[in-house]
């Protein structure tokens, strides 16, 4: 199954030379090694390939300055989903690959650590610090439960104006756990979950993005013989991609569910078949949904 076309640049460019400039765009950067900046794309210790887990980086007070802070939020997963790892899902190459490429293709302010590499922090649920948080991203969903500290903070983060992406979760069962974990922090008699068309403000934040592309995991696509990128068959077939919005309309939670965009930041440095095929598209989300979360 090949994923969506998406028409990625600014409205007025025509699809294929929409795909083709923000491809080269994106490309041109990976290429530069983004010198300007002396920051690196992250491909794992040891290497291409060499990945293990790495502690969280727990936010501190210090780390929020006013500048864009890639906030991961931690849970406790209960239950197992194949190719996830919990809250740990493609920590920290998505967290710090995003960043640079955030600071490249946008004028947002990207903090920066003694290295001049991202900062990037792991935020407890249950902890104040969330406010203070530009916005919030987790991954493999599906396998948390929030306890009733963690609900009691993320609703009074949501209506403080806080905002929350969750990715790479994959079939019914993993959105039907998630789902009754989101709806007993936002009610759905108050907040109800909704499908995003293409005509939200958040899909043309900068690129003009016309459709949500399929990315499968890296090492699922290998698996697959680099063709299929629906990860449970039949049962992830659709892309979903659904909000809940407060009384004025403003996004508070964004779901993308049957898609890994966070991989096509991560592995980006890893296989160039795979960064041409997926991390254009991916990038083009990614920018599209900070700038709305933090222009609303």
């Amino acid at each position: 199954m090949a994923p969506p076309s998406a028409d990625l640049a600014r409205p007025g460019t025509s699809p294929r030379a929409s795909r083709r400039l923000l491809a080269t765009a994106v490309v041109a950067l990976l290429l530069s090694a983004s010198a300007a900046l002396a920051q690196r794309i992250w491909v794992g210790p040891g290497g291409v390939g060499g990945f293990r887990r790495t502690p969280p980086k727990w936010a501190k007070l210090v780390d929020f300055d006013g500048t864009f802070l890639y906030c991961r939020g931690f849970y406790e997963s209960v239950r197992y989903e194949d190719g996830g790892t919990g809250w740990w899902t493609d920590y920290p190459g998505a967290d710090n690959n995003f960043s640079v490429r955030l600071a490249e293709l946008t004028r947002v302010h990207v903090k920066l650590g003694a290295d001049r590499q991202p900062n990037f922090v792991v935020v407890a649920l249950s902890d104040p610090l969330l406010y203070r948080c530009p916005m919030l991203f987790m991954e493999d969903v599906g396998t948390a439960e929030f306890t009733e500290e963690e609900r009691k903070n993320l609703r009074q983060f949501f209506l403080k104006g806080g905002f929350l992406w969750v990715d790479d979760f994959w079939g019914s069962a993993a959105w039907d756990y998630w789902e009754r974990q989101i709806t007993s922090v936002l009610q759905p008699g108050e907040f109800p979950i909704f499908d995003i068309p293409t005509t939200h403000p958040i899909m043309h934040a900068l690129y003009d993005v016309k459709g949500i592309p399929q990315v499968p995991s890296i090492n699922f696509w290998y698996r697959r013989g680099r063709r299929f990128t629906s990860e449970r068959g039949a049962d992830s077939a659709q892309v979903h991609f659904r909000g809940i919005q407060d009384a004025q309309g403003r996004l508070m939670v964004l779901m993308s569910h049957n898609t890994d965009i966070a991989d096509t930041w991560e592995r980006e440095g890893e296989n160039r078949e795979y960064f041409d095929k997926f991390s254009p598209a991916g990038y083009a989300v990614g920018v599209n949904v900070v700038l709305y979360a933090m222009t609303h």
